[in-house]
């Protein structure tokens, strides 16, 4: 049998051999796309090679791309695991034109391998063209395809767009006919969409240029885009009409029955199925940088992780068992994407506390839904309101019921359901952004393409001269800017650094011959470094040459936050343990911040025990390194990446601190070591000091550091200093014995609250000798009374101790402390079946101008704005009474 990692290499050997560039695949946050949520085919990565808006150095290329589709226009989720083809997470094999070949080389390509490499039966394809598209249905018939196999299609589905306008061409596609004991009729049939004929191939001709106005011309780059999804052919090559009847899914598959006890092909096979697509979707989601969360991209993580924890709760697992299976994913999956045996730790930290999380709420959740259903008449609806509150209490998005019910042929009220979604849905709207690339780019990739890439000098000078290469106002290049314009500028090196890897951008000026512009940040575009800011007197022009001056002191001072988080990252590893990893941080001139997943607070040993580890490499005083060097080295010498990150072909590594014998990797005398593209202290005594402010949650799995160093950090101290001092003076005490002194007046100010609640419950108490105060109302002794005095929280003692007094009896206290009234009742256990506190009390808060009021028949307490109505709430307690 021909395994899934065979197949895969195969493929990408095969197109390499006739010339095309291996390409990794890329992450599945895409960074050249705002409209996706998740890269979804194989072309995302290669979108600016194909418009021309970007150049690379190569003109042909092959990939195994990784891709997610559970969220926005392209959702399989709800099919995931009862159809035998769709999956959240997928591989799309591709090759690649970018204005090289065409038809007369991509079809001979597709057919070659399929039917020589994979050696796949030509009586079994059948292939597709566009109705129009006579040459791609001639290079067919050249290659022995007969004529009734070509199909020719007059639909959408044999004409790819990128959108309404833009490029856009024929597709010719590949079916395989897996025989007429299967029903489905072939492509363009009334019975297409069978199952008997399956899509494997699909090659796009971006051949032409689609206008507002309906036109279309023919492109001056003509390329080629193909994709086969790797399940589908691993299928095929093995025999099965099933993707999950694949090598790799068997085993991810029965590593789930093992870890449930559960027959992997039994009649739960639906379960193991989908928490085996779910695994993979998941793990390399969180690989590339995406955690769950309540909106974007982790929202989307999150439901997926609890859709498969639901499936793992059907199937009987007691435990977590999604974080167990991750260890067999990176064995089948590791090779091919050696960021999953990187994130490993990271992946199975994540799953362990989402899925430990939420198995508390599920248990809860379903008996919700089966108390709703208990109540349905046959064909009724689930109602929309019950479907929200289970995403609003239980976290139970709005598929996970509907997957909860689908075996049990019960519908949701969608409509109901969106219009208590209505707020939420509009919130996440508009906190949406993609990914986080402006809308129109095509201006950088525009002066990039003419000019070149900015070139950096920033590590090793503060100062330089440059020429102006581009200047943009209001989104469009222009020749020259007048005084007050604000303006973008490109030159063609600089020192200034683009906010990047969490370091803010740098600020300084711009000096021409003419004109000085005040740059107040810097971001990078396209490979061009954008300085955004104002003129400030004359005016500059493009082909300008100009002095370029940042502001030192900010520079110093975020150097040393940056070098610090390096070994702040270190030291943290070190108290904490391996899982940790940095999910982002700022390195601002005036304080950093660093977030690192880890599952719980710091304790205050913990803080001291970093704080004093990096305050100790600072004063090493050792020399900060860097070196450049491709990836793959950087990784093997043990370096530290920021998963979810794409590197180019050489990447910067920056180490610091001194070991003997036990540092990092193959390097054992470098305490960090880091990819990092930041700037740095020169030697890490330049950080000066380290002061760590405390840790605080970020998000879901994530720790929050707050730290200072340099003149930051010595101002803090001694702030902190002038406070002791004071808190001396005024505790008339050494600032030793300032903490001693502070605890014994704590110890004195808890002892005398102690005795003003006894005196207060003894004054309460002194008009109630045995029940005397007590009147009969209906036959139950009945003990009202108002405390104008009486906090709140103690009246719940004082019922207590009224029941005792009464033995028989019901009690109602009122309290108008601290301006608002509080209400508080009680009946005696033998009196519960005849009145219950419950009426009293809401009785009572009516009165007052409050709401509601709860507890148990035997205690209950409310509450209301004020306790000028108490008569008439003390009244209204005994109207109860009197029924």
């Amino acid at each position: 049998m021909v395994g899934v990692n065979d197949i895969r290499s195969t493929f990408l050997s095969y197109f390499e051999k006739n010339g095309h560039a291996v390409v990794d695949s890329s992450p599945l946050v895409p960074r050249n796309d705002p409209t996706l949520m998740f890269v979804n085919s194989g072309m995302v990565q290669f979108k600016n090679l194909f418009t021309g808006a970007e150049t690379r150095d190569y003109k042909r290329a092959t990939s195994a791309q990784k891709c997610v589709r559970a969220g926005g226009k392209h959702n399989d989720l709800d099919n995931v695991g009862y159809t035998a083809r769709h999956h959240t997470f997928f591989e799309m094999l591709g090759n690649f034109s970018f204005g090289d070949y065409f038809k007369e080389e991509a079809i001979p390509f597709a057919w070659n391998l399929i039917t020589e490499e994979f050696g796949i039966d030509k009586s079994r394809l059948v292939t597709t063209v566009y109705h129009t598209d006579d040459e791609a249905f001639e290079i067919w018939k050249k290659l022995g395809v007969p004529e009734d196999r070509i199909i020719r299609i007059a639909t959408s589905d044999n004409f790819w767009q990128m959108g309404p306008t833009g490029p856009c061409g024929p597709c010719t596609e590949i079916f395989y006919d897996h025989g007429d004991h299967i029903w489905g009729g072939p492509p363009g049939s009334p019975e297409e969409d069978g199952d008997r004929f399956i899509e494997i191939w699909n090659v796009v001709f971006m051949q032409n240029e689609q206008f507002e106005d309906g036109s279309m011309r023919a492109l001056d780059m003509q390329s080629i885009d193909t994709g086969m999804g790797l399940e589908r052919i691993a299928a095929l090559l093995q025999g099965s009409h099933d993707n999950y009847d694949t090598d790799l899914f068997k085993a991810l598959i029965e590593a789930s029955a093992q870890g449930t006890g559960v027959d992997p092909y039994g009649d739960q096979n639906v379960h193991h199925r989908v928490i085996a697509d779910h695994l993979r979707s998941t793990s390399f989601l969180i690989a590339d940088g995406v955690l769950p969360s309540n909106e974007g991209r982790g929202y989307v993580l999150r439901r997926i992780m609890r859709r498969a924890m639901r499936h793992a709760h059907l199937l009987g697992a007691k435990d977590p068992l999604m974080c167990r299976l991750v260890p067999e994913l990176v064995r089948q999956m590791g090779q091919a994407y050696p960021e999953l045996g990187r994130a490993q730790p990271m992946i199975e930290e994540t799953l362990l506390l989402e899925e430990t999380r939420f198995r508390t709420t599920l248990d809860r959740g379903l008996k919700l839904l089966d108390a709703e259903l208990e109540g349905m008449a046959e064909g009724q609806a689930l109602e929309g309101e019950t479907a929200f509150k289970l995403y609003d209490t239980y976290g139970f998005p709005l598929d996970l019921t509907q997957d909860a019910l689908r075996e049990k042929g019960v519908e949701v009220d969608t409509t109901g359901f969106d219009a208590a979604m209505e707020a939420q849905k509009a919130k996440a709207r508009a906190a949406w952004s993609g990914s986080g690339e402006a809308a129109d780019e095509s201006v950088w990739f525009d002066i990039a393409d003419a000019e070149g890439p900015t070139e950096f000098l920033g590590y090793d000078t503060e100062e330089a001269e440059g020429q102006i290469r581009g200047v943009i106002v209001d989104g469009k290049p222009v020749e020259k800017a007048e005084s007050g314009a604000a303006v973008q500028v490109v030159l063609n090196q600089t020192p200034f650094y683009a906010e990047s890897g969490g370091q803010v951008g740098d600020t300084g000026v711009i000096k021409t011959a003419n004109g000085e512009i005040r740059v107040s940040d810097v971001k990078k575009k396209a490979g061009v470094f954008v300085h955004i800011g104002t003129i400030i007197d004359g005016s500059i022009a493009k082909g300008e040459a100009a002095e370029l001056v940042l502001d030192h002191a900010r520079r110093s001072a975020i150097r040393a936050n940056h070098s610090a988080t390096h070994l702040l990252h270190e030291a943290l590893r070190l108290a904490l343990g391996e899982h940790v990893a940095q999910r982002g941080s700022l390195n601002a001139d005036d304080r950093l911040r660093f977030d690192f997943s880890h599952s719980k607070g710091m304790s205050l040993e913990e803080l001291n025990q970093v704080e004093r580890e990096v305050n100790a490499y600072i004063r090493q005083n050792s020399p900060v390194d860097t070196r450049i060097m491709t990836p793959d080295e950087a990784r093997e010498l043990g370096a530290q990446a920021l998963f979810g990150e794409k590197y180019g072909d050489e990447v910067r590594v920056v180490s610091m601190g001194q070991l003997d014998g036990s540092g990092k990797g193959s390097d054992k005398r470098t305490y960090s070591l880091e990819l990092c593209g930041g700037t740095h202290v020169r030697r890490t005594g330049d950080i000066g000091a380290f002061v760590l402010l405390g840790d605080s949650a970020s998000s879901s799995g994530v720790r929050r550091i707050e730290a200072l160093t340099g003149q930051a950090a010595q101002d803090y101290l001694r702030g902190q200093d002038h406070l002791l001092a004071e808190a001396a003076l005024a505790l008339k005490v050494p600032a030793n014995d300032v903490p001693a002194r502070i605890k014994a007046l704590q110890d004195e100010r808890k002892a005398l609250q102690n005795e003003v609640a006894e005196l207060r419950k003894q004054a309460a108490m002194g008009g109630s000798g045995g029940g005397s105060d007590a009147e009969d109302v209906n036959g139950v002794p009945f003990l009202g009374q108002i405390l104008a005095d009486v906090p709140g929280k103690d009246l719940r003692g004082l019922i207590d101790e009224h029941k005792k007094r009464l033995g028989s009896g019901a009690i109602l206290l009122i309290s108008g402390a601290g301006g608002k009234a509080a209400v508080a009742a009680g009946v005696t256990d033998d009196l519960t079946d005849r009145v219950s506190a419950v009426d009293l009390v809401k009785a009572a808060a009516a009165a007052l101008g409050g709401k509601g009021g709860g507890g148990r028949p035997d205690m209950a307490q409310a509450g209301g704005p004020s306790a000028d109505n108490a008569e008439a709430a003390i009244t209204a307690a005994k109207e109860i009474l009197e029924g």
